[in-house]
């Protein structure tokens, strides 16, 4: 990973914070996320809801991920019973809400388009519902 892109995905990570904030949320960015381990990049906590959202900046009409990286999330979500999304973001764009069992399987990664993303996107309103503090 290049430091324009380790830069770009820090940014959309602190974006999604704090509109995570902003909402009510208590909000962790896990250390060492992307480096092998099982955790999501952003864990959020506001009273009985979880989230952890895996962030992605990629300028791409398709996201790949790692198999080893879902497989991981898999594993982390099962244990921990915290619902996962990857929460990818285009430069520019809006940004797609996608749960783990939507990405499809290929021979090296898993992957889903930007047409499949939007139609399963629930939208960060739709996942925090829609009153601030709620």
């Amino acid at each position: 990973m290049t430091f324009g892109s380790y830069r770009k995905g820090s940014r959309a990570e602190h974006e999604l914070m704090d509109k995570l904030m902003a909402a009510g949320f208590l909000v962790i960015r896990a250390a060492g996320s992307g480096s092998g381990s099982p955790c999501p990049d952003i864990l959020a906590f506001r009273r009985t809801e979880q989230f952890g959202f895996e962030c992605k900046a990629v300028d791409s009409t398709s996201l790949q991920l790692r198999k080893e990286q879902v497989e991981h999330l898999r594993e982390w979500e099962e244990k921990s019973s915290i619902t996962t999304y990857v929460a990818w973001r285009q430069t520019g764009g809006e940004w797609y809400f996608v749960r783990l069992q939507f990405l499809h399987e290929n021979e090296k990664s898993y992957a889903i388009s930007a047409p499949e993303a939007k139609k399963v996107n629930p939208g960060l309103e739709g996942i925090l519902g829609s009153r601030p503090g709620a």
